[in-house]
């Protein structure tokens, strides 16, 4: 399996950053070809205005109600606020970022030809909100710990449509490790 990894995200300094190296030897010891790759040059961020409206859409009803006064989190950011504000998105400004969004994908689609799948710490760089705007799979599993005893995760994102092979992959990873089968311990 050619399985790409987002080298900056995985380089750049972060906590899990030894817990995500070791996910890596993992895979090159289970045999997996590491293909270092880069997400298509895109600013991702603004186009955070696409799932805004998409949350608007779906919970058009609760907000033109009222209904959403009844949310506990009422503060800035809150689900609530943001459905409200959803409601003032201009449509030039959607139908450009979903123009932009298209090139994204056809990016994300040459980058996936390449590999199998690929991995991206779970925090890391834009991976999150651009698999939200594209649409590719993905899996988080535990591949550690903190010093604290709290787990991390690793995330595998997978072609389009293709999500048989990314479980297999993840089940693969999985099956090496034991940190699905630890758990940290429950506080008060």
């Amino acid at each position: 399996m050619r399985i790409g990894y987002l080298k900056d995200d995985f380089d750049s300094a972060r906590v899990n950053r030894e817990n995500d190296a070791a996910t890596l030897d993992t895979l090159r010891a289970l045999g997996a070809i590491l293909v270092p790759i880069a997400l298509p040059a895109i600013p991702v961020e603004p186009l955070s205005i696409i799932l805004m409206a998409e949350a608007g859409a779906a919970f058009d009803e609760l907000t033109r109600s009222g209904k959403d006064d009844l949310l506990a989190r009422q503060i800035k950011n809150a689900w609530p606020n943001e459905f409200r504000l959803a409601q003032m998105i201009p449509a030039v400004e959607y139908i450009q970022a979903n123009r932009l969004r298209t090139l994204l994908i056809a990016g994300m689609d040459r980058i996936m030809t390449t590999v199998d799948c690929y991995l991206a710490p779970s925090y890391g760089g834009d991976n999150l909100l651009l698999t939200n705007l594209t649409g590719h799979p993905c899996v988080v599993l535990p591949n550690g710990f903190t010093k604290e005893g709290s787990p991390t995760s690793i995330t595998f994102i997978g072609r389009l449509f293709d999500e048989g092979r990314l479980l297999a992959v993840a089940k693969k990873f999985q099956d090496a490790t034991t940190f699905h089968l630890k758990h940290p311990p429950l506080s008060d």
